[in-house]
């Protein structure tokens, strides 16, 4: 069986991640009894970098401080939103563009797939210049450089990783209840213990991960139904949306499974970053509409 090409660069980045992540020294740092060595207060940049790493010192031990000193002012959740907020925001202006390029290019799919149809089965040097130059013709339409949608996953990542630190290690956050949860427990463990809001907390993680996903396509979809209300035509839709839907399920069922094991206070993390991205997503739609228009 065929592997689809764009499962192919998922799977080829998620390799490239994860050697960039065990390259760089992103593993938690653990304790001589197997816990999670935490950054206190008094923890100093300098003994992060002595003692840790380059990554550590950078990214998860600002984030964490942030933590520490935010959480008894303003409780845990808030501090954990408006750092994420804060991070989301310092990245979005490094990225915009690149964010704009992405959710454009899932808007032209169709576009696209219709002229890899056109040429499908020519091989011929003539045949593969007409389809690049009509694939460049449609990204100049839109002005989209398909490369500068790489950036944004770069960048990402790492952030991405030192979040889930800071929230694990920030002391504390491990000492600060949260809505009656201990966040060091794992939703798991806080079923059993008869806590609703343990499930509470997992279903809100699940659905807003859940929204943050689906919205582009959504997007998408109404946006491709509006182009085809205008020229009188049925809308085209792009074979890999399947794909997509297959990639995106295995996707949330596998965070919902870590959102089982991992600390209630990554749960929490997770569902206010969700609810950013999906914030971000309608802010670049808007931002596009109001440029094509």
């Amino acid at each position: 069986m065929k592997i689809p090409a764009n499962i192919k660069k998922i799977a080829v980045l998620a390799c490239i991640f994860f050697l960039v992540s065990t390259a760089t020294g992103c593993r938690m740092p653990m304790n001589e009894d197997g816990t999670i060595k935490l950054i206190e207060l008094s923890t100093t940049f300098s003994e992060t970098m002595q003692n840790e790493s380059f990554f550590a010192a950078l990214l998860v031990w600002p984030m964490a401080q942030f933590l520490n000193r935010a959480t008894p002012i303003m409780g845990v959740g808030a501090a954990i939103a408006v750092l994420t907020i804060l991070v989301n925001a310092l990245l979005m202006v490094f990225t915009i563009r690149s964010q704009i390029a992405q959710q454009q290019m899932q808007n032209i799919q169709p576009q696209l797939e219709k002229i890899q149809r056109k040429y499908e089965g020519k091989t011929d040097d003539a045949s593969r210049m007409r389809q690049a130059n009509e694939m460049q013709a449609l990204y100049k339409k839109y002005n989209i450089n398909p490369f500068g949608t790489i950036l944004i996953t770069f960048l990402q990542f790492p952030i991405l990783i030192s979040m889930y630190h800071a929230v694990q290690r920030a002391a504390v956050i491990k000492s600060t209840p949260f809505l009656g949860m201990d966040l060091n427990v794992s939703p798991m463990a806080g079923f059993r213990t008869g806590n609703f809001m343990y499930i509470i907390l997992f279903i809100v993680m699940a659905g807003s991960q859940f929204l943050s996903m689906q919205l582009p396509q959504w997007l998408a979809k109404k946006k491709a139904e509006e182009e085809a209300a205008k020229h009188h035509r049925r809308p085209e839709v792009s074979s890999q949306q399947s794909q997509m839907q297959t990639m995106q399920y295995s996707m949330l069922l596998m965070i919902c499974m870590f959102g089982l094991m991992w600390p209630a206070a990554m749960s929490v993390y997770w569902a206010i970053h969700s609810l950013v991205t999906v914030a971000k997503t309608l802010l670049v739609q808007k931002i596009i509409a109001n440029k094509q228009a």
